[in-house]
């Protein structure tokens, strides 16, 4: 029975993470937008069943926070999509 010799082309490829490190940034800043608009989000309640308070209705709850939540979710989309190995 012959030997067989190994040469390079019969090692496995080196292997590699989808995402690198631009998409991790960007990832990161998307989850950072998305905290930011929950966090805005929150609040303007009252302990009191029976009060009712009218902040809940201001401009940072109704427009501000859902919009970062949702150039939140874009970023996030697009640091998927992102390919750090297209040359420009």
């Amino acid at each position: 029975m012959a030997k067989r010799h190994t040469t390079k082309t019969d090692q496995q490829p080196k292997q590699e993470f989808i995402f690198q490190k631009k998409n991790y940034m960007f990832m990161f800043i998307g989850i950072a937008f998305i905290a930011l608009g929950f966090i805005l989000m929150s609040g303007g309640g009252t302990d009191d069943p029976n009060v009712f308070n009218e902040k809940i209705y201001n401009f940072q709850r109704i427009r501000l926070a859902p919009t970062l939540v949702l150039i939140g979710l874009g970023i996030e989309v697009y640091a998927i999509l992102l390919n750090p190995h297209k040359k420009s």
